[in-house]
């Protein structure tokens, strides 16, 4: 399954508060690889920008009155994400404001996989500070970008983070005119990841004799 990480701003906190979305960004992983398939967008949200969320994203009510709708979008961004695990950094919060904005447009709430890397962070790192700049820090991420909350750069930074939490090795590819080159396969780059090989039910028998075997010798020498 394709994978989609996700991250949403918004005009504030809390849906029952009024709040919408005001820009969505989603990058899509193809075996924990960016395919380069993204989606992305600012929105519309017809009502003005909290003063906390001017803050955090510094998108002005100026400016978002010139984007798009969530209406307009809407068919597009469901296309995209259709069928794909989505891994968002608090889901909860993300997921609120995108089936409010469904629910506003008469259709169905989101039913993809969800992966919360938050959730994954807390149970990995109880007791310490497991928000993304926190876990950029952690897994030596170069986060410099971040000078604003914006979904695209929270998106790239997700990615890799996701990658480290779930103990997998980052893919590098060399790229040339697009196409994969080759590998980076030196010490410092290694670019492969766990693969996991499920027994067959014959190999499991012989195991379960072997193991059989050895107990019985064991307990009888």
């Amino acid at each position: 399954m394709k994978e989609i990480i996700l991250d949403t701003e918004t005009t504030g906190l809390n849906v029952r508060d009024g709040h919408r979305i005001v820009e969505i960004g989603c990058i899509e992983l193809d075996n924990l690889i960016p395919t380069r398939n993204n989606f992305h967008c600012y929105l519309n949200p017809e009502r003005k920008v909290s003063e906390t969320a001017l803050k955090v994203h510094g998108y002005t009510d100026e400016f978002l009155s010139k984007q798009k709708k969530f209406k307009e979008v809407v068919d597009d961004f469901l296309s995209f994400v259709k069928d794909k695990r989505l891994v968002i950094h608090n889901a909860e919060f993300d997921l609120s404001h995108l089936n409010n904005e469904l629910k506003i447009m008469g259709k169905e709430p989101l039913n993809n996989e969800i992966v919360d890397t938050l959730t994954i962070a807390r149970d990995k790192f109880p007791g310490s500070q497991i928000n993304l700049d926190s876990l950029c820090k952690r897994y030596r991420i170069d986060n410099s970008k971040r000078i604003k909350h914006t979904a695209l750069v929270d998106c790239e930074l997700l990615s890799k983070v996701y990658i480290n939490l779930i103990d997998q090795k980052e893919p590098v590819l060399n790229f040339n005119n697009q196409e994969i080159n080759k590998f980076e396969t030196n010490e410092k780059n290694v670019s492969y990841f766990k693969k996991i090989i499920k027994a067959s039910d014959e190999e499991k028998k012989r195991h379960e004799n072997y193991l059989k075997t050895i107990l019985k010798k064991n307990y009888f020498n």
